[in-house]
Formats: C-alpha cells, structure tokens, sequence
C-alpha cells in the first residue's frame, strides 16, 4: 500500500471471501487516506460493484474514483475467431 502507483488489474475475479474482502477494504481505504495513486480495472458495471462488494467498499469506489468507460470489442475473443 505505500507504491506511488499502484494498479489493481480486473477487480471482480479474486475469489470473494471475507479475507479478500477485508484486504481489499483494507487497501483502498489506505491508498485514499494517505492520497496515493490508484488504477482499477475491472469489467464489472457499476450495479454488479454493488452486488459483489459491500457498500464499505462501493461507496470508496464510486465516492473517490472517476470512472473511464472504455467500449469496443474484446479483442481477445477478436483473435482466437481469426485462427
């Protein structure tokens, strides 16, 4: 938790357990006290946020961090369709 930087690659495939829940809680609200820099990615909407994470963490999320949507087509499915 102390990185400059640091980017949670798709937030929503951790296994959901009170553990990861607690650690996850745990490093967003540091990260936000203590104004560091933070990436999350994830391919969740913000109703499943909801339905995933308490309202401890969802309210961090949508309260402290801008949402970029990026649209397109995944182009991981775009390749395996080209072989």
């Amino acid at each position: 938790t102390e990185a400059d930087l640091l980017i949670i690659d798709d937030l929503g495939t951790e296994m959901t357990t009170q553990y990861t829940l607690f650690c996850i809680y745990n490093i967003i609200n540091t990260r936000i006290n203590r104004n560091l820099s933070t990436i999350i990615s994830t391919n969740l909407t913000r109703n499943e946020l909801r339905e995933r994470y308490s309202d401890r963490i969802t309210s961090r999320l949508f309260g402290e961090y801008k949402p970029l949507i990026f649209k397109g087509k995944d182009v991981r499915s775009q390749k395996l369709m080209r072989k």
